[in-house]
């Protein structure tokens, strides 16, 4: 069984002491060194390269956040921050896991043991987490590597016969092509067609004038197709105000563009046109009136997902997105407000009884399921409950996606996106069964952990598997 080699950095000895216990509690795992600030973080990570490094947020000289940043311009290393529950810390934490911190864990309270052991198996999951999804990485890698040299060899070989014997293959048809043509009269033999009968040579036409004339009118027509398609060409080789092409590429590149216009009508829009989309945050429009509401969910590296996906989806969009990131109390508000300053949508940390309006967000909170509850006037509203776990974890996707089962006159679109486990999946096939068939899922290629979007995948109720960049214009595509 492989030992994984572990740096663990944090500013006080005792909770350097504390952290490298757990860890060493699991016999796969060793604290290969320690580091007091991010500065020697930064020189041992390079020195040791440690297969991963837990991460304490504050810190004097080189906090971890600064740290990480350069750690990971270095060499890519699985890090896992461990935040307190101060403002600054929680904020640093999110800024984080943007940066690419492979996950975080609180601190461990040093006067309850029960918290540190909690701590403790939180902290394993994570780095067993992460030490699963670069063998993963590796061996899809190594497979896709494989597959690349098989076919780069079979096209070798196909070219090699094609030199070998350049003729062989098309001598009978070269002959068939230069053989010389029967007399007139004489039986086609086996294997020729009509086209190769010999006709009899025509007398040349003298050219008089009045055969000029005739010959003219007759070229009339083609001379009129030639100048429509002369003109047709001259349209198709305007400047595109939107993605014109270099000067000396524009010929080559006029059937493309005859493509791309037949295909305008179900264009997917771009990233440029989105930009321009102005801004309306915060106005969601009267309380309740949409018949359309987004639903996601997310786990390790969701923060960084969030925050790529809804920096893409416009303030007007007409609908409200309902959020579970799984991450625990306090922190989720401090996401929310995160979040806030990357998207044009109202970004909120969901409360008990909030109307839901269209083009707001709603995190819900750690430590409480979040449910979609429809009141007695018709408004939808945000309900929370703590009832127990889900899949381990409270928020749970499964719980807010069964919320919406009832929901019939809604138009629901679903979205899976990076993280640990299942969660979501179960839900997400009962809904798509229900007639719901506007499913998404983050892809392989781009998920920290490929987990829930792959269950689902699997129980085959996902009818969009796109890349993380592609999933925010397919679903504004969808919704509006």
């Amino acid at each position: 069984m492989a030992v994984y080699q572990v740096l663990v950095v944090d500013d006080s000895a005792f909770m350097r002491k504390i952290v490298s216990d757990l860890i060493e509690a699991d016999s796969e795992f060793k604290v290969t060194a320690t580091a007091s600030n991010g500065k020697e973080a930064i020189q041992k990570a390079i020195d040791l390269k440690p297969d991963v490094i837990t991460m304490d947020v504050e810190m004097p000289e080189m906090n971890g956040l600064d740290a990480l940043k350069s750690i990971m311009k270095q060499s890519f290393v699985p890090v896992i921050m461990l935040s307190g529950i101060n403002e600054q810390g929680m904020k640093e934490t999110i800024m984080a896991l943007e940066a690419g911190a492979f996950d975080f864990i609180r601190k461990p309270s040093i006067v309850h043991d029960q918290d540190i052991a909690q701590v403790g198996k939180a902290l394993v999951e994570r780095m067993r987490a992460a030490m699963d999804e670069i063998k993963r990485k590796a061996d899809r890698e190594a497979s896709m590597k494989k597959r690349d040299e098989a076919q780069s060899k079979l096209l070798q070989q196909s070219q090699r016969v094609q030199v070998d014997h350049p003729l062989q293959d098309r001598k009978g048809a070269l002959r068939k092509t230069i053989e010389p043509a029967q007399q007139p009269g004489t039986r086609l033999g086996s294997g020729q067609t009509e086209s190769l009968r010999a006709k009899p040579k025509q007398p040349a036409v003298p050219l008089t004038k009045q055969n000029t004339g005739r010959l003219d009118k007759k070229m009339e027509p083609l001379r009129d197709a030639n100048r429509a398609s002369d003109a047709s060409t001259d349209n198709l080789a305007k400047p595109n105000k939107l993605t014109q092409p270099p000067k000396e590429n524009r010929l080559s590149n006029i059937s493309r563009l005859a493509e791309q216009e037949t295909a305008a009508a179900s264009a997917e829009p771009s990233k440029d046109i989105a930009k321009v989309i102005p801004s309306h945050k915060g106005a969601g429009g009267p309380e309740g009136s949409f018949n359309k509401l987004v639903a996601i969910g997310c786990s390790t590296g969701g923060p960084r997902a969030l925050k790529t996906l809804l920096e893409q989806l416009p303030g007007d969009l007409p609908a409200p997105v309902i959020i579970v990131q799984h991450m625990p109390p306090n922190f989720t508000r401090s996401l929310a407000q995160r979040l806030n300053t990357f998207s044009e949508l109202h970004v909120v940390e969901a409360e008990e009884g909030m109307v839901l309006r269209k083009g707001t967000a709603y995190i819900a909170p750690g430590g409480f399921h979040v449910k979609v509850n429809k009141t007695a006037d018709g408004r939808f509203t945000i309900k929370l409950t703590e009832e127990e776990p889900v899949n381990g974890h409270r928020p749970s996707v499964d719980t807010m996606f069964e919320s919406l089962l009832p929901y019939t006159s809604l138009q629901r679109h679903l979205v899976l996106l990076t993280g640990m486990g299942s969660d979501g999946a179960r839900m997400m096939k009962e809904l798509y069964e229900a007639g719901v068939t506007s499913t998404f899922a983050e892809n392989e290629e781009t998920c920290v952990v490929y987990g829930m979007p792959r269950s689902a995948v699997e129980l085959q109720c996902v009818r969009h598997l796109l890349p993380l960049q592609e999933i925010a214009p397919k679903l504004v595509q969808a919704v509006k």
